[in-house]
């Protein structure tokens, strides 16, 4: 079955949300009267994520088990959550660009296909040897992109004021992953300049149209 194509106003949603969402979470780090509104939204994502992997990897009766269980517990630590929200934060971000660390880097191991290849593959395959090669060392460059800015979030939470470790971690480190997708363009440009070339979009629809 065919899927409709998003539309601009979709593709525009998605950064308007994670806007709101950033502003949000530096709003209840900066105002020591919002401890309510930070578990919220400290948990939602992690509360989020794990209902949609027990909906798609377990029974629905499972699922569903496992998430009134949840649901339960964070009732009943709902005081510990409120206190310590800016906690909850970090353990989110540190884990999400650690997972990301993790996947690309266990990709770079003896057996395995580096995660650029595969998806440069998935957009223009067959891949010549240069393209192996460079997609390779990408790989390599985002694994340790994201475990320095896993280590940088840290870091930073434990050495600086809360205001400006949230300021970092909200309004900062996206960017910076963003500007890491434009230098290695540009590095690509460079090094394979007969290489065919596909936009981040597309590369993402096709790898996420092979694991639907």
């Amino acid at each position: 079955m065919n899927l409709r194509r998003p539309t601009k106003l979709q593709y525009a949603a998605v950064p308007a949300c994670i806007a709101l969402y950033a502003a949000l979470c530096h709003y209840t780090n900066s105002a020591a009267e919002a401890p309510g509104l930070g578990a919220v939204l400290a948990l939602a994502p992690v509360i989020a994520l794990a209902a949609i992997l027990a909906w798609r990897r377990t029974r629905p009766l499972v699922a569903l088990s496992l998430l009134v269980s949840a649901g339960l517990l964070v009732y009943a630590a709902w005081p510990v959550f409120e206190k310590n929200f800016s906690l909850g934060y970090l353990m989110k971000d540190c884990g999400l660009y650690g997972l990301l660390c993790a996947t690309f880097g266990r990709s770079l191991l003896a057996g395995s296909t580096p995660l650029c290849t595969l998806l440069a593959d998935k957009v223009h395959g067959p891949l010549s040897p240069p393209e192996l090669r460079y997609t390779r060392r990408v790989t390599a460059a985002w694994t340790l992109f994201f475990g320095l800015i896993a280590l940088l979030t840290l870091v930073l939470f434990f050495t600086v004021p809360l205001h400006v470790w949230s300021f970092f971690s909200n309004f900062c480190a996206l960017p910076l992953v963003l500007l890491m997708f434009v230098a290695e363009y540009a590095v690509r440009r460079r090094v394979l300049p007969q290489a065919t070339r596909a936009g981040l979009l597309a590369t993402m629809r096709v790898y996420f149209a092979g694991h639907s």
